[in-house]
């Protein structure tokens, strides 16, 4: 991987919310498929979306705890070049996910406390990346978007195998901090940069993704 951070932005509902991305200097793009989400899009738009995004940028299908019904209905209709699980899905789960639809995948593992960093671990021979995010609340409804961080400082000094995102309450505010406590040279963001649940802003996508490749030179 080059020395450049890798931006993710994820949650994009809108051929605006793209072009803006894009234009900012996403490396990713995240459509969420996930219906209690404000972010969550129907399969027919997001293929129109998708055929939008140019060459370069990824194009990363978010699913919950998705069954292989919902997979084959999902990438029968969608360009997507990574699935991302950010459900509860076992390594087990994973490796079987991987195998039979044969896309790359990201799959997101929640930290709150260093016992947490063993789910890490346990993913890591399964997958093709992983997304280090803020373990939601017991009460949330949602898995990601929610605007929360963790103590980045239970990553410092790690290093893993996998490339990974740096994912939970980054804004441009603090990414570059978050950046040079963590190593981190790919971070994912949602909430962070809206003016609204699922409206993406273009100022701020674009503050973000300057703030983070500044924080990487």
């Amino acid at each position: 991987m080059s020395s450049r951070i890798h931006v993710k932005v994820c949650g994009v509902t809108s051929a605006d919310g793209v072009a803006d991305a894009v234009a900012a200097g996403a490396r990713y793009l995240g459509f969420n498929f996930f219906p209690p989400s404000p972010r969550a899009l129907a399969p027919d738009l997001a293929r129109a979306l998708m055929l939008d995004v140019p060459e370069g940028v990824a194009k990363v299908a978010l699913v919950v705890d998705p069954d292989d019904a919902l997979l084959e209905r999902l990438l029968a209709t969608l360009p997507a070049d990574f699935l991302q699980l950010h459900g509860h899905e076992s390594p087990a789960r994973v490796a079987e996910i991987r195998a039979r639809f044969g896309l790359p995948v990201i799959k997101a593992v929640g930290i709150a406390e260093v016992s947490d960093l063993a789910q890490l671990e346990a993913h890591m021979p399964v997958c093709d990346q992983i997304l280090v995010d803020a373990k939601p609340p017991r009460d949330a409804e949602l898995p990601c978007g929610n605007g929360l961080a963790f103590d980045w400082r239970l990553l410092q000094g790690r290093d893993w195998a996998r490339p990974w995102l740096l994912a939970g309450g980054l804004r441009p505010e603090n990414v570059a901090a978050a950046i040079r406590l963590t190593g981190a040279r790919q971070v994912d963001v949602s909430s962070g940069v809206e003016s609204a649940p699922g409206v993406k802003d273009a100022a701020l996508m674009q503050a973000f993704i300057r703030a983070a490749g500044e924080a990487g030179a």
